[in-house]
């Protein structure tokens, strides 16, 4: 089974994109692509400039630790540590000295409205306070690409709106390229492009005021891009039981 299938794609730097489709139309194997967490089996994968193929563990290490910020659905924070340790985790493992960690997740935990609550267990914090929590993470390294695969799927009407807005406003304030993987079409709608698959193919492209421009787009310098060929379906599926170095 091929997962993702003679896709060719291309987004520009500091671009704001939706990735919409069913469930197994391949969103997540694209996303794992774009975030070094999975390698085609052909074909090509170039972001802001680097091919990830071929690249050795180390150096995909690397790359996702400098270049990729990634928000889950399910969050992913550590029980044990407060809401600004979270934070200062993807620091620790840059190897930041101990009081710029702690001045960036203070700064990052402001930034996503908890000040208040940087003091805070997961536990203790709301669905709505731990995907806030979970984006200051993803930003902690000073990411040019943030990837967020559906991040307001287990959240309410209400709270789900608020992380639309400081995804929305990380793109445009921070010039990050912002790619959501989403079911929601209302999040999908107030993005720049949605990229609609199918089948493990880009069945169409659209810009926000639905105009349909070619799947296969020229490839520009910095941008994120997919090349054509076949990228085989894995076993393991994105955010399972993936082993991967930090």
């Amino acid at each position: 089974m091929r997962a993702l299938d003679g896709l060719t794609m291309s987004l520009e730097k500091g671009a704001l994109a939706a990735v919409v489709g069913p469930s197994g139309s391949g969103k997540s194997t694209l996303m794992a692509l774009l975030g070094g967490l999975d390698t085609p089996t052909a074909g090509t994968v170039k972001v802001h400039g680097q091919l990830l193929n071929g690249m050795d563990p180390t150096d995909l290490a690397q790359y996702r630790r400098s270049m990729v910020g990634f928000v889950f659905q399910d969050f992913f924070l550590l029980s044990h540590l407060t809401a600004e340790e979270n934070v200062e985790v993807p620091l620790k493992l840059s190897q930041v000295d101990r009081s710029e960690r702690r001045r960036r997740a203070s700064e990052l935990i402001k930034l996503v409205g908890l000040g208040h609550r940087g003091d805070h267990k997961p536990q203790q914090l709301s669905g709505g306070e731990r995907q806030r929590v979970a984006i200051a993470r993803a930003l902690a390294n000073r990411p040019k690409l943030l990837l967020a695969d559906e991040p307001i799927g287990n959240l309410d009407e209400k709270t789900g709106h608020d992380i639309t807005r400081i995804l929305l406003g990380l793109n445009k304030e921070q010039d990050i390229t912002v790619v959501i993987v989403t079911h929601n079409i209302e999040l999908a709608d107030q993005t720049e492009r949605q990229f609609r698959l199918g089948g493990g193919k880009l069945q169409r492209t659209t810009t926000r005021s639905e105009e349909i421009i070619p799947a296969i787009k020229e490839s520009k310098s910095g941008s994120v891009c997919i090349e054509p060929d076949t990228i085989s379906e894995r076993k393991r599926k994105f955010g399972g039981n993936r082993s991967s170095t930090i």
